[in-house]
């Protein structure tokens, strides 16, 4: 029996929350599976020391259209599938999922409007396992000895978004680095990537910036290490957050933007910061990034660093 999961959201904190259920899958048949998912999910990278997965099957662009439905389903079918998983509604990859031969497909209900992200899967994946999931992700990952001062906290900052409406603005952050610094003996690690250098810089010119070191020339392997060396996470709702809980490091969340219920209440390490007004009610049409309270911000790092 060879089992096929189909995922394709596109985010690395995406590929975050879906694990619990990939893992909940490949264990309940007692076998390792495949996985279908977009090239920026990063799956690749994060999944390379997984032993729930034993392939990363990538979606190509030219795979769109009807011509693509009909070369990756052949591509599959050469692989010969026994079960397909589906985390969503479409009827292409429940097409595809035929055309590849595939016998037993389990998938969303078809047609399905969106849902909550997280609930769906769970409720999905109950439903083929038969067994009650947990939602915390566990990114399984071979960590190397670290050789960081123990006498200081390690705070990773989120400065990075996938646009720019979820993006706390980097002044808040280097005002709350500043404002950390004075009571906490503590070392920055900015988490950002090559399209962030403007940001990164002002962090590393402000008075703060001495004590830093920012991620934008590492690779995903080499981030996810120095993430999981650090005390607390804190910054917008982005990939990182998420792969910080599924490292085991607890994580202020900034949802200035994005729904905090779908992406923000799954773990236990995840303490969100809303848009003043809002109380579980941040949407992707919230545009709060000016309404985040800094002392809030301050107020929770102070108690997540106790």
């Amino acid at each position: 029996m060879k089992i096929l999961i189909i995922q394709t959201k596109i985010g690395m904190g995406d590929m975050i929350i879906y694990l619990p259920y990939i893992h909940a899958i490949s264990e309940s048949f007692k076998q390792s599976v495949s996985l279908l998912v977009k090239k920026n999910s990063r799956a690749s990278e994060l999944l390379a020391e997984d032993s729930h997965v034993k392939e990363i099957i990538t979606l190509e662009k030219d795979m769109d259209g009807f011509n693509g439905m009909l070369k990756l389903s052949s591509e599959l079918k050469k692989r010969d599938f026994s079960k397909v998983f589906i985390f969503n509604s479409s009827l292409r990859y429940n097409v595809i999922s035929r055309l590849a031969g595939i016998k037993s497909i389990y998938q969303y209900p078809l047609f399905r409007s969106k849902d909550n992200i997280v609930h769906s899967a769970k409720i999905f994946t109950e439903n083929v396992t038969k067994k009650i999931v947990s939602t915390e992700p566990n990114l399984i990952f071979r960590r190397k000895k670290n050789n960081l001062n123990k006498d200081f906290k390690n705070i990773c900052l989120g400065i990075s978004a996938s646009g720019p409406t979820k993006r706390w603005g980097i002044n808040n952050y280097i005002k709350l680095a500043e404002e950390i610094s004075k009571k906490v003996k503590c070392k920055f690690f900015i988490a950002g990537g090559k399209k962030d250098i403007d940001l990164i810089n002002k962090f590393k010119e402000s008075n703060v910036g001495k004590n830093s070191l920012s991620f934008e020339t590492l690779s995903v392997r080499e981030t996810l290490q120095n993430i999981s060396d650090c005390d607390l996470y804190i910054g917008n709702d982005t990939g990182w957050a998420h792969i910080s809980v599924a490292l085991k490091v607890k994580a202020l969340t900034i949802f200035c933007d994005s729904p905090v219920l779908a992406y923000g209440r799954y773990s236990f390490r995840m303490t969100t910061v809303e848009p003043e007004g809002e109380n579980n009610t941040t949407t992707h049409d919230t545009l709060g990034k000016d309404k985040i309270s800094f002392d809030r911000v301050l107020g929770e790092t102070f108690k997540l660093l106790n």
